[in-house]
């Protein structure tokens, strides 16, 4: 799986992908993630990326040229304008946007499917209208609230993708029947030692005793009776 990302600010994800689990899935050549300066596709001679909006409004608007010019780059678009893989499968262009498609744990299963991913990161008040109309496969929004910027929600689809594909967790059967694997599912709580907590005198929190007991059947039941399904989930 490999994963382009464009952005304005690319030391952003630095830190985030150096560590954990994706790091050593990238070291172990799993998973690729390349990071793209979106200022570099720039036409000006101060790497401006933005511009006033038309009708008029608050805040700039993030021009279509540079986004054009990356994706040129990264052979998705073709010079004559067409899009190099409008009729394959397993490349997939989706612009942040706080209007797209709300993304879900379905979304990240039906996205560990692809061979390619690259995400379009928008800041300042938009990016050109055109950017989505002609130049991706879709817009994703990750929650009905407003970010700085596409980067966080574009850290988001790539760490729930790269864990669904099969090497990149130590224990792959983790994900069978974690939170989301069911529609709306989620887990029982979890509890591990000390048996007993006393952060202050005469409090106690204890681990439940049904946990302790080493009665197979009675953990299963206890497990089932408080996981839940939450409506609306998927």
């Amino acid at each position: 799986m490999q994963f382009d990302i464009i952005t304005i600010f690319p030391k952003i994800f630095d830190s985030y992908f150096a560590e954990g689990v994706l790091s050593r899935a990238i070291k172990e050549n799993i998973i690729k993630i390349n990071v793209h300066d979106l200022r570099k596709y720039s036409n000006n001679k101060h790497n401006k990326v933005d511009d006033t909006p038309y009708g008029g409004g608050v805040g700039m608007i993030m021009k279509v040229e540079p986004v054009y010019r990356a994706l040129l780059d990264l052979k998705i678009i073709k010079k004559d304008g067409t899009r190099t893989v409008k009729s394959q499968t397993n490349t997939k262009v989706f612009l942040m946007s706080a209007k797209g498609r709300q993304y879900n744990q379905n979304s990240a299963r039906e996205f560990a499917e692809l061979k390619k991913i690259i995400l379009i990161c928008g800041r300042y008040e938009g990016v050109d209208e055109r950017v989505a109309k002609y130049l991706t496969d879709g817009e994703i929004s990750v929650g009905e609230y407003i970010l700085t910027g596409g980067e966080i929600p574009a850290m988001i689809v790539v760490d729930s993708v790269s864990r669904l594909i099969s090497g990149v967790l130590g224990n792959e059967d983790s994900i069978i029947n974690e939170s989301f694997s069911q529609s709306g599912y989620i887990e029982h709580p979890y509890y591990t030692r000390p048996d007993v907590f006393s952060p202050v005198k005469n409090i106690k929190w204890e681990v439940p005793k049904v946990l302790q007991g080493g009665n197979h059947q009675n953990i299963e039941q206890w497990k089932q009776k408080y996981s839940r399904t939450v409506k609306g989930l998927q």
